[in-house]
């Protein structure tokens, strides 16, 4: 089962160490099961006990996961290797369409916004013990998700999507539990769920967001106590969830009242697609929306809502850590609220334009290609690392499905933000060239 390592230690933290050392020196390679604990315990000489303890310290540590009578197993990717590592450098006179900024054309000026910012600042400065959200900034978020049809419930301000993503679960969950996570699904976020120590349970997603009957089995055979669901420009597969999906996710959804459901719209201001929130059928339940795509990746912020009892332990929880989010970018990005400095048609017709673009260019050419919205076109392939390397030899550089996928198929994200609507066809003529004609699958 271990091959030539031996598993050593007479205490839990010593075992847990031993199977780190193995992990960290590739002697266990991830996947590989590790021997049941009342085996180990009998070979180690120590009780069962001990084991279970250091298998949970290490599950807690993200470095293996349990599947019921399936046994552990070094985890696929350890929390310690982000999954933004595995990309490819542009070199000199390469074009790099895989990064997924935004357009920095469509990015509204923030000298105006923070010139007033700073003015009323020199009236009135932030002090200690004020509430945690500016006035005007949680009026605003709250007015705009009144207006998407997002149940009642108090505002919060956190640093960013994977911020408010991160507190939320850490607000209701405790190492070892289970997450329903999209597969594909956002790089970052299937690294932040085992760092925590849970244990991400993939649901597999179409062009309409994440399938009902995967959401039902993550939560039923899964044992998920969180389900995260991308609202719009699902990253990487540009999956925005539809009325009729909705409805039945939220029936789904309805089954399980107990379940913490989170839901990112980081696509709220790029997007011509309506929002359908899921939002409210379950006990728990929070709404994030990030102003990074729409207003600038540096302006760390994210506006989120939910259940009065989960708004609240955050809140708690972050005063206690930073604070407050800073009440100068709340109030900037309020002022840019308040005078429309994005037009969310425009941005959402400029993405459009060259994300469908790319979508039916390919599609004259035989190679399945998804984006229903946002900046980024998921692109299956038979073969991962060879269409990676053959576009690098062809001038573009394209970001590995693996960075984003558990048990989906192969694939590759292309970034259209940087990209001239001239520019369109050469890409999918090095795509086609790449990975050849695909029958038609689902990517999930």
């Amino acid at each position: 089962m271990l091959g030539e390592y031996r598993i050593e230690g007479r205490r839990a933290s010593d075992i847990a160490a031993s199977v780190e050392r193995g992990v960290g020196t590739g002697a266990l390679q991830p996947g590989q099961l590790l021997p049941p604990m009342r085996e180990l315990a009998l070979t180690l000489g120590v009780n069962p006990n001990t084991v279970a303890a250091a298998y949970r310290t290490l599950r807690e540590r993200g470095v293996i996961e349990t599947d019921g009578r399936r046994g552990s197993r070094v985890r696929p990717r350890p929390a310690t290797t982000a999954r933004g590592s595995i990309r490819v450098e542009a070199p000199a006179g390469v074009r790099d369409v895989s990064n997924g900024s935004p357009d920095p054309a469509l990015l509204p000026p923030l000298g105006e916004a923070f010139a007033e910012v700073a003015r009323r600042y020199a009236e009135q400065p932030v002090m200690y013990g004020e509430l945690p959200v500016d006035e005007e900034f949680g009026r605003l978020a709250r007015a705009a998700f009144d207006a998407d049809g997002v149940p009642a419930g108090p505002i919060g301000a956190a640093s960013g999507s994977l911020d408010a993503i991160e507190r939320v679960l850490t607000a209701h969950l405790r190492p070892g539990d289970a997450v329903a996570v999209e597969d594909p699904g956002w790089g970052s976020l299937l690294d932040l769920v085992p760092a925590l120590g849970l244990r991400p349970v993939p649901i597999a997603v179409d062009d309409e967001g994440p399938l009902p009957e995967a959401v039902d089995r993550a939560v039923r055979q899964g044992g998920a106590r969180a389900v995260i669901v991308t609202d719009r420009a699902q990253n990487p597969t540009g999956a925005c969830v539809t009325e009729e999906r909705a409805r039945e996710l939220r029936r789904v959804l309805a089954a399980h009242p107990g379940v913490l459901l989170v839901e990112d719209d980081h696509g709220h201001g790029i997007v011509a697609q309506p929002l359908h929130p899921l939002a409210g059928v379950t006990d728990r339940w929070v709404l994030v929306r990030s102003v990074a795509k729409a207003y600038g990746p540096d302006l760390r912020i994210a506006a989120f809502t939910g259940d009065a009892e989960t708004v609240d332990r955050v809140l708690g929880r972050q005063r206690l850590g930073p604070g407050w989010v800073s009440k100068l970018l709340q109030r900037a990005v309020a002022h840019l609220w308040a005078t429309d400095a994005v037009d969310p048609a425009v941005v959402a017709r400029s993405y459009g334009k060259r994300r469908d673009g790319l979508v039916r260019a390919l599609a004259r050419r035989g190679v399945e290609a998804h984006g229903r919205g946002g900046m980024n076109v998921w692109v299956p392939v038979s073969d991962e690392t060879g269409a990676v390397a053959r576009l690098l030899a062809a001038g573009w550089a394209v970001a590995p499905g693996a960075r984003f996928r558990m048990e989906a198929g192969p694939a590759v994200r292309l970034t259209v933000s940087g990209l001239a609507v001239a520019d369109v066809e050469a890409l999918a003529e090095a795509v086609a060239g790449a990975v050849g004609p695909m029958p038609a699958r689902s990517y999930g």
